[in-house]
């Protein structure tokens, strides 16, 4: 589907939904598998959340990974507007120090991002760090949620 980040590549399993893939190319009418129900409720949500009238998805949702990983995007899944650190979801999750690095692992393998919102998360400092779509395109995101980044501070003083 067509985003304000670019093409987007929606993958269900099992009635779930298991992936989103950024810079999905467009597939051809003629080639394009028949759309299901529930692709075509995450567009609409999608596309709702990217018109600004949607803070929560309402969907099913069934990333594979690890039983960590799983346990840091159920955390992610958690996160509000706004932003949080890698450290914070390692607390909310009774890891000891350091563990932060892990659960940076663990975000940047989220195969669901947007609708688990790990582009929300920050460094300690709060600084953009690694995301799999890439900085810009988390930046983007950010911005479309309220959150002022980097260089829009840096116009701003």
């Amino acid at each position: 589907m067509p985003s304000p980040v670019g093409g987007l590549g929606l993958v269900e399993a099992d009635g779930a939904l298991v992936a989103i893939h950024f810079d999905a190319a467009p597939v051809p009418e003629d080639r394009a598998p028949a759309p299901s129900p529930l692709l075509e409720e995450v567009r609409t949500q999608l596309e709702q959340y990217f018109r600004g009238e949607r803070r929560v998805f309402d969907l099913p949702v069934r990333p594979r990974g690890t039983a960590f990983r799983q346990r840091v995007w159920e955390v992610l899944a958690t996160v509000p507007w706004g932003t949080t650190t890698y450290g914070a979801i390692a607390d909310r999750l009774g890891l000891p120090p350091g563990a932060s690095r892990a659960v940076g692992a663990a975000n940047g393998a989220n195969p669901v991002p947007i609708v688990l919102p790990c582009h929300r998360v920050v460094g300690a400092d709060g600084t953009l760090t690694g995301y799999a779509g890439g900085l810009e395109r988390k930046a983007a995101l950010l911005r479309l949620e309220g959150v002022p980044t980097e260089a829009d501070q840096a116009v701003l003083f």
